[in-house]
């Protein structure tokens, strides 16, 4: 099942390859426009946050959206470039490979994507700010990274699946992707949100997502009931990606 999986993977970042400097470039124009934006228009008015500067407090949250955001962008757009135009999915079905190892191929290439690009945004932030984390921590970042990785890759080889025109992709970027990402915590801690409201936004996968990188990132804590919240969603994602495109190539 994997030996399919990684040729799939490989056959991947060989097109990447191709332009991956572009890919890089562009990925970094937008949050790093965020950090210059809000980490130093703002910080005349917002203290430190949670006992770290407001541009410290920030910089774990973008360069996790950055990760998550190109692991859905690749899984999507490529899902449904090689299911609409070059037919590349057809081919596969006509191989040994199987709809596992599609699927898992799939959401390798988006967190591998996701992960070159995070680290691209992270050298950016590093080299321009000064903001710095204990290497030690980094394990525990990279635990919540893979799984949010995977939610989103899921998230996209799905919409890759079962939506026919490209520009509703675009739209579920825009109504559910982004308001996702944004209302969870990447700007601002979820303590500022009323108490009401509170829970329900810890219950999200994104709050839990981005909450625990941080947390993990910035003071080397592991959040087990964060880090379980997120390893259900993968788990739930994957089982119902797999189902999606397994009746959809059936059909």
């Amino acid at each position: 099942m994997l030996k399919g999986a990684f040729s799939i993977w490989k056959r991947d970042m060989l097109v990447l390859r191709r332009s991956l400097f572009s890919e890089l470039v562009a990925v970094v124009a937008s949050p790093l426009t965020f950090y210059l934006a809000f980490g130093f228009g703002l910080r005349g008015y917002i203290a430190d946050v949670e006992g770290v500067p407001y541009t410290v407090f920030m910089a774990p949250g973008l360069i996790t959206m950055t990760a998550v955001s190109a692991a859905f962008d690749e899984s999507a757009w490529s899902m449904w470039f090689h299911r609409k135009v070059q037919q590349t999915i057809e081919a596969y079905r006509v191989t040994p490979i199987t709809v596992y190892d599609i699927v898992i191929g799939k959401i390798i290439s988006g967190f591998t994507q996701g992960a070159l690009k995070g680290v691209a945004v992270a050298a950016v932030i590093f080299l321009l700010t000064g903001v710095r984390f204990d290497p030690a921590h980094l394990a525990g970042y990279l635990a919540f990274i893979v799984l949010g990785s995977m939610v989103f890759s899921c998230a996209g080889t799905v919409c890759g699946t079962i939506l026919d025109k490209p520009e509703t992709i675009g739209k579920v970027q825009a109504v559910i992707i982004m308001p996702l990402i944004f209302l969870s915590g990447v700007f601002f801690p979820v303590s500022s949100y009323p108490e009401s409201l509170r829970t329900a936004v810890m219950a999200i996968p994104t709050t839990a997502l981005f909450e625990g990188s941080r947390r993990a990132l910035l003071t080397g804590g592991f959040d087990g009931s964060l880090i379980s919240i997120l390893a259900v969603t993968a788990l739930v994602a994957f089982a119902a990606t797999v189902a999606i495109f397994n009746r959809k190539m059936a059909e």
